[in-house]
């Protein structure tokens, strides 16, 4: 994930697993047009939909092995 402010238009960002765990908005995203922090699960499918924002995550490489 970018390092930079991104503007929270970004629908499709991918994720690493330094990033776990997952919570959208995440510290990227530009403060002010923000929706309450909601952590989402991503280990298990390796994706994940906000259901605020609608911004779709993906685990780079995959569902981690060995969640349940």
């Amino acid at each position: 994930m970018s390092q930079q402010q991104a503007d929270n238009k970004e629908r499709e960002i991918e994720i690493t697993v330094d990033d776990l765990p997952l919570h959208c908005p995440t510290p990227a995203m530009q403060l002010w047009n923000t929706h309450p922090r909601i952590y989402l699960p991503i280990e298990k499918t390796g994706e994940a939909l906000c259901p605020y924002c609608g911004t779709h995550y993906t685990l780079k490489g995959g569902a981690l092995a060995g969640h349940h």
